[in-house]
């Protein structure tokens, strides 16, 4: 970095070597290194705190939302344990935390005790980017929905196991806390039909429960929701 202006020992002007500008800087503060660019990518060498009212401290809620969907998306170590968020990303406009801190103020809320999640694929079924349009908050016991077991079920359809006792297909919804068995089916086709009927008409009745108390467009979402044999 180099001093581009010098007004008194107390103000100084400080260009980085992207071109970035920070002014009314002390010289102290230059001379010890503790004058930060902070249009540098030092989260996971793609996001940046950017310059703005955002403090990272006092939002530490944004903040650590940012950080945890930037970790998701571009820690290798990370992916290594969750490899459903291979090839995810982050829009470029949310690489700036100033940016996705003033989303997180205007969309974020809260319900009773319930954690809330930064969702990327209700809205948008199968999206694999967060961006302010495809993302929205939603509580846990909503986002917990659509948790997938891709491991445990193999080549199956979603929702689907082998009855081995009966050499059949059995169909299985995870409902209001519990493990729910539905019905055995010659085919893994058509147990998958009856375990569609049954998750769509159980997030109808989670929405419901939550009408007034959620985003118009997630309860929208929710309604709409389509659970495909490709899931």
């Amino acid at each position: 970095m180099t001093i581009i202006k010098y007004r008194s020992y107390q103000s100084i002007d400080i260009e980085f070597d992207d071109n970035t500008i920070t002014k009314n800087k002390s010289y102290d503060s230059f001379k010890s290194g503790k004058v930060k660019n902070y249009n540098h990518p030092s989260v996971y060498g793609v996001g940046y705190i950017g310059n703005g009212k955002y403090d990272i401290q006092k939002h530490i809620g944004a903040y650590n939302t940012w950080y945890s969907m930037m970790k998701r998306c571009y820690s290798l170590n990370y992916q290594k344990d969750k490899p459903s968020y291979i090839d995810c990303e982050v829009c470029e406009e949310w690489h700036n935390f100033q940016n996705f801190a003033n989303w997180y103020e205007l969309n974020y809320y809260e319900l009773d005790d319930e954690k809330m999640h930064l969702d990327k694929d209700i809205l948008v079924k199968g999206n694999r980017t967060y961006s302010p349009d495809t993302c929205i908050f939603a509580p846990e016991s909503i986002n917990g929905i659509f948790k997938k077991k891709d491991v445990s079920r193999g080549k199956l359809p979603i929702g689907v196991n082998r009855d081995l006792g009966r050499n059949k297909y059995r169909s299985s919804i995870a409902k209001w806390g519990e493990t729910i068995h539905l019905y055995s089916h010659d085919t893994p086709e058509e147990a998958f039909q009856t375990y569609k009927k049954e998750k769509e008409k159980y997030i109808g009745e989670v929405a419901n429960i939550y009408k007034n108390k959620i985003p118009r467009k997630l309860y929208d979402a929710l309604m709409n929701y389509k659970v495909e044999i490709t899931d």
